[in-house]
């Protein structure tokens, strides 16, 4: 194994360094949240086709039944968060701002909120199928913010083969601890995931990824390492966007994903920290994702911390618990980097959440400054991780030459990060105009 010193040079080219904001939270340990008094569970909330309801209004459940179906594979079910009646099923706000179908749950106030254990997928027993089979079931999908269904990532096409499972522990966004504490105080339930996840892919080692600001957490989970040495911890350079599977994979295996390609294309697969542990912890009961952990900070946030919250709590609920100064202007779900603001507060705690990150009405007036025209200074090609071109696609998405963007200066590629627009001087939310090209080039294919 490399010297501490060495590993903490692993890094990919490029990137930014972002104020860190992790000081509020960092040490706060995970607390549960209160159930709400509505709870609304949206039927989309991961990437692929909604699940269906599998339950009629006014019926009573379970904390922990499943309430709606999947819908094929690219899809997963949903389970009750607080044993509950079903008050409706019908149009909800998204974060997204459109409505969306969902199932609004009344936690019955007297219940012992005991979640419904299920057919439990045990480790040494299961096959690799058994296994995919069991964490669709659960209903997991990436928790990192992506929310990608978690058994089609693991379901490795035929002749390819991952010779390396990295789990993501780096949590590079600014004001999340999400993972951070997860690492700290679900150990075991991390490296009874990566069990499941090397039976599941067939992968030869474990690589867990940890950026140099978590000592703490690696060396609480060195201290437990399997004594077989397929599972290692790595120490990577504090950066952003570290966390970026591609960006992971450059810097621990220095392999280069391919334009338009996958991990699996180089060997690799990435799962998040946080995703590990709800699988060690869920599988063996046979249990479905209620809740997960969120860090909830910000500003404007009087009472930070990480709790572990169900999902379908609506945001207004939550802030209004932790307590908000007055005159919030912005909420960020998610870190400010990556994350999304948030269209209204009467949307919900969802499992792609990591984290909810409240901004004052007067820092966001602050950060609303004047663009002004690209001066060509290169600052944002040094910060692209992705080695593109952000002015020059600027300057192309202003004239909507969209085509061109793709074909020539391959915009797919990229994943929107936000490093282009945080170091452009001239305040040009690049960006925000790369994901509206993103979206006219895909609603061209799909026209075609």
């Amino acid at each position: 194994m490399l010297g501490l010193d060495s590993l903490q040079r692993s890094t990919f080219r490029h990137g930014v360094h972002p104020p860190e904001w992790k000081e509020d939270t960092r040490g706060s340990p995970i607390r549960q949240f209160p159930f709400a008094p509505l709870l609304a569970i949206p039927l989309l909330q991961h990437a692929g086709r909604p699940a269906i309801p599998c339950v009629r209004e006014g019926e009573h459940v379970v904390r922990g039944q499943r309430i709606a179906d999947q819908d094929g594979d690219m899809s997963v079910p949903m389970h009750a968060p607080a044993t509950a009646v079903v008050k409706h099923i019908a149009a909800m706000p998204s974060i997204s701002g459109r409505m969306i179908e969902g199932i609004y749950l009344e936690p019955v106030p007297a219940s012992t909120q005991e979640a419904r254990e299920g057919e439990p997928c045990l480790v040494d027993a299961a096959s690799a199928d058994e296994i995919i089979a069991a964490i669709q079931n659960a209903g997991i999908v990436g928790l990192g913010g992506a929310a990608f269904p978690t058994h089609v990532k693991l379901r490795v096409r035929d002749g390819a083969h991952a010779d390396t499972l990295i789990i993501n522990g780096a949590e590079c966004e600014p004001y999340l601890t999400t993972d951070h504490r997860v690492m700290l105080e679900q150990r075991e339930d991390v490296l009874l995931g990566i069990r499941y996840l090397m039976k599941a892919t067939g992968a030869d080692r474990t690589i867990i990824a940890i950026e140099a600001n978590k000592g703490d957490a690696a060396d609480h989970l060195r201290e437990a390492l399997p004594a077989d040495g397929d599972v290692s911890v790595e120490i990577l350079q504090v950066k952003y966007p570290q966390g970026a599977e591609k960006m992971l994979i450059s810097a621990l295996l220095g392999r280069e994903v391919p334009s338009g390609g996958l991990p699996i294309d180089v060997r690799a697969l990435c799962v998040n920290v946080a995703t590990a542990a709800e699988i060690g912890r869920l599988l063996p009961h046979g249990r479905g994702i209620e809740e997960r952990v969120i860090t909830v900070t910000g500003p404007a946030v009087k009472n930070k911390g990480n709790y572990r919250i169900a999902i379908g709590t609506p945001l207004r609920f939550l802030l209004e618990s932790v307590g908000v100064e007055e005159g919030v202007g912005r909420v960020f779900l998610g870190g400010p980097m990556m994350g999304a603001a948030a269209s209204s507060l009467d949307i919900s705690i969802t499992k792609g959440t990591s984290g909810v990150v409240a901004f004052s009405e007067e820092e966001t007036r602050a950060s609303r400054v004047p663009e002004y025209p690209c001066i060509r200074c290169g600052y944002c090609l040094d910060a692209c991780p992705m080695q593109l071109n952000p002015s020059q696609l600027g300057l192309l998405a202003r004239k909507e030459e969209h085509d061109r963007m793709a074909e020539e200066f391959r915009l797919m590629d990229c994943f929107e990060c936000g490093s282009c627009s945080f170091v452009c001087p001239s305040h040009i939310p690049l960006v925000q105009r790369f994901r509206i090209a993103k979206a006219a080039v895909r609603k061209a294919a799909s026209a075609s």
